[in-house]
């Protein structure tokens, strides 16, 4: 089946045991491993890893784990990453075995209309498949508004649109910010508090030392000496290169379409204005001068290749923050070309 925008939320919050098979697909990765981790949740589950060329080897690894019972008798949600039409053949099995005991979430990223994977899920009644796509500043905004009310917190749409920005409109990376910032302000759900902006300036994602929006900005205005020092403060093998790179595509996606908007006519202060609260106002500079020294076209690209580094990173073997840092100079040189 394939589920609908209005309807996935509840479709992982609230999952229908029928469904064994859970696709999420689409060019906002990080939006599929937040639903992915909130089905999770839902399922109070432990999560196991198998990788796809497991199952393209040996088809039955699929149903075997999925029909197996947990040794401890917890629940399981197997999940694939990254996932294409090479686990097709596993799926099958999956979608027809007589009994299963753990579903089965896959993050496909990108797959075209005529990829078998995904019609094989959305022709049948026990799989979900659901496309993600990036998510506009409003949609952000409201994401960590409802994110913040499980937490206590009562967020302003300006507050909301600024911490969707600094986390990078990434869900996980905000809900571990909400949470944080409830336990700062003593909020809880019984005991709502209002979320404001001296609270984020003080613990909030921006105020940390590795900000990961800094350096996605820091590349796309060709600031090659403050990025280079930023990202000499980064460990070589830290976790902070997967966040910084999709803090990078979620700012490469904000820019695409007003940038489109533009080169259709549009004056780069009306689509400015048309931004509103939505757009932190600390940030209208930077973004303004973003769209003037990049093109549509060159945005895709570069967007292209954080998808691509983000894989990488995750599952290469290659220093992260190394990669990382290569790839942010080599923006940060095109974006000076352009000064």
């Amino acid at each position: 089946m394939k589920a609908q925008k209005s309807s996935i939320g509840r479709a992982v919050d609230q999952p229908d045991s029928k469904i064994r098979f859970y696709l999420l697909l689409g060019p906002d990765e990080a939006q599929s491993r937040g639903l992915a981790a909130r089905l999770l949740e839902a399922l109070s589950a432990q999560k196991l890893t198998i990788a796809a060329a497991a199952i393209k080897s040996n088809p039955a690894l699929l149903v075997d784990e999925a029909a197996a019972l947990s040794l401890f008798g917890e629940r399981r949600l197997i999940w694939i990453e990254p996932a294409g039409n090479d686990i097709v053949e596993g799926v099958e099995g999956l979608l027809g075995a007589g009994k299963i005991e753990s579903p089965v979430v896959a993050i496909a990223g990108a797959l075209p209309k005529s990829s078998a994977l995904l019609k094989l899920a959305e022709a049948s009644p026990h799989a979900l498949a659901f496309t993600a796509y990036v998510r506009e500043s409003d949609d952000a905004a409201r994401m960590v508004s409802d994110l913040g009310r499980r937490v206590g917190l009562k967020i302003a749409p300006a507050v909301a649109a600024r911490l969707a920005s600094a986390c990078g409109n990434d869900q996980a990376i905000a809900a571990q910010e909400l949470e944080k910032l409830a336990l700062y302000i003593d909020a809880s759900p019984h005991a709502p508090k209002e979320l404001g902006h001296e609270s984020i300036d003080a613990v909030g994602a921006q105020s940390d030392a590795g900000d990961f929006l800094r350096l996605a900005d820091l590349a796309l205005l060709g600031e090659i000496d403050e990025l280079a020092e930023a990202m000499a403060e980064l460990p070589v093998a830290g976790s902070e290169a997967v966040p910084a790179i999709r803090s990078l595509q979620r700012r490469l996606l904000f820019l695409a379409p007003a940038r489109a908007r533009v080169e259709r006519g549009e004056s780069l202060d009306a689509v400015m204005a048309s931004f509103g609260k939505a757009l932190f106002w600390k940030d209208k500079d930077r973004v303004q001068t973003m769209l003037r020294k990049w093109r549509a076209g060159d945005l895709a690209t570069v967007a292209e290749r954080a998808g691509g580094l983000e894989r990488d990173l995750m599952f290469g073997d290659a220093p992260p923050t190394e990669a990382l840092g290569e790839e942010l100079l080599a923006i940060a040189r095109k974006a000076r070309s352009r000064a």
